[in-house]
């Protein structure tokens, strides 16, 4: 039997949109009124953890609520033909309910919670974090999240597995956060690459590119059919 070929799909917001979760980009980037610099920052969490909580507790409801779209379980499905890691910008747990079984979560995960002294102190949450809840440390617990402001450590295992992609996919970002949007470039020149969003951004230094200018439902559909040529 043949080996799988490596598809590596790095997904953005625009996925999750589609399930209606708001995105800060396609909104007027306020929260009830407030900056998003005001609730996603270590500054914010330093000025006013309760806001914070708050913002994020309302956020995980919604994920709660939320339910996978076609487009997390188109990609789940194509686990049946390739090697798929989904290297997602995304906080939410849709992929994984969608049915894909390689997640990596650049960015933290909106249904996990962690020391505000250890970052390595990690647990599972549901409910809301309140203040006065403390982690094993003693510390504040805190949404296991990647604010603005903050290193993004997982980076540092999405790279290699870039770099070893047979096909490397986009769907649903702007390409406009670093460092997840630097991915791209990472991917070897020669191998295929689609990007799929409802408005396509700057990508013209990338080499080997299709474009699919359709939301990530339809997108996904469409890259699907096109996925099937490399398995001929």
């Amino acid at each position: 039997m043949m080996q799988k070929k490596k598809l590596v799909v790095l997904t953005g917001a625009g996925i999750s949109a589609e399930s209606g979760l708001r995105t800060f980009r396609d909104s007027d980037g306020l929260w009830e009124g407030y900056e998003i610099e005001e609730v996603a920052t270590p500054r914010a969490w330093r000025k006013n953890p309760q806001l914070v909580l708050d913002f994020y507790n309302y956020r995980r409801r919604d994920v709660l609520k939320a339910q996978p779209n076609a487009a997390h379980v188109g990609l789940a499905e194509l686990e049946k033909y390739f090697d798929v890691t989904i290297i997602t910008q995304n906080i939410d747990d849709l992929h994984e309910r969608g049915g894909s079984t390689n997640v990596l979560h650049l960015h933290g995960e909106i249904l996990k919670m962690r020391s505000e002294r250890d970052e390595h102190l990690i647990y599972d949450i549901t409910g809301d974090i309140k203040l006065g809840d403390k982690a094993d440390d003693g510390a504040q617990l805190r949404p296991y999240i990647v604010w603005f402001e903050e290193a993004v450590p997982m980076i540092e295992e999405a790279v290699p597995v870039v770099q070893q992609a047979d096909i490397f996919v986009v769907v649903g970002t702007s390409l406009a956060v670093y460092p997840a949007a630097g991915l791209i470039t990472v991917a070897a020149d020669s191998i295929p690459k689609f990007i799929v969003d409802k408005k396509i951004p700057y990508t013209s230094t990338v080499y080997n590119l299709t474009a699919i200018e359709k939301p990530a439902t339809e997108g996904v559909k469409e890259l699907k059919e096109l996925l099937k040529t490399f398995l001929l």
